[in-house]
């Protein structure tokens, strides 16, 4: 599937990284999950990185970039999030 372009461009962190990365595409989207596979070694994490390999529409890479979000805020990876601010203190500490 070639690059496309999201509708709203979000900030993540990857685990043991402090600066947030921007995904602005699917492709960026995609490398990031994978480096988080990487990282992290989540069974659920994995299974997104097939979802998005896998992906060919636009409604599946929507769905893909929708559950990313979700798997980032629930471990509290997005910045601007309550998890995230939280996150983001205990790692200064």
């Amino acid at each position: 599937m070639s690059d496309v372009r999201i509708d709203w461009e979000f900030d993540a962190i990857l685990p043991h990284l402090s600066t947030p990365v921007r995904i602005c595409s699917f492709n960026d989207a995609q490398v990031f999950v994978r480096r988080w596979a990487i990282r992290d070694k989540d069974r659920n994490i994995r299974a997104l990185v097939r979802r998005m390999d896998k992906a060919n529409s636009t409604e599946t890479a929507d769905s893909a970039i929708r559950e990313m979000k979700q798997e980032l805020a629930a471990r509290g990876l997005m910045p601007g999030s309550d998890r995230g601010r939280i996150a983001a203190a205990q790692r200064r500490v």
